[in-house]
């Protein structure tokens, strides 16, 4: 096994951080589209907007573990830094490959959450045919 350099794990900051930067952005689209179907559903509650509204919550669950999934791994990139640093590369190798996991973990989640986006606009789109 070839040893990790300092910059091995550094590679991944940047990337995690676009993904997390991401993340925020969904979440924050969501967060005022929830706020603005849930007043749309108390002056007019309709089938399609609940479904919608629960749409959106299992949309925001995903969010919320494909944020913590990402924020663990960047953390994990950090301490292996660190490790390696301290001349730990055992653990340091250890650590790494459990960042890599919850990168992986975390992309799996941005995945399945785009499919349920996809059924939120079919049922969006219900009303037109």
């Amino acid at each position: 096994m070839n040893h990790l350099t300092l910059t091995t794990p550094a590679l991944l900051f940047s990337a995690i951080s676009l993904i997390l930067l991401a993340y925020t952005n969904r979440f924050l689209s969501y967060a005022v589209l929830v706020r603005q179907l849930h007043e749309k559903f108390r002056s007019h509650p309709e089938e399609v907007l609940r479904q919608q509204i629960e749409n959106l919550r299992k949309r925001l669950y995903l969010i919320r573990a494909m944020q913590v999934l990402g924020v663990s791994s960047l953390l994990l990139c950090v301490l292996c830094t660190f490790l390696i640093y301290v001349n730990w590369n055992g653990i340091a190798a250890i650590t790494f490959g459990a960042a890599l996991l919850l990168l992986i973990a975390s992309l799996g989640a941005s995945i399945h959450e785009i499919l349920i986006s996809i059924r939120a606009l079919e049922l969006h789109l219900s009303d037109m045919q």
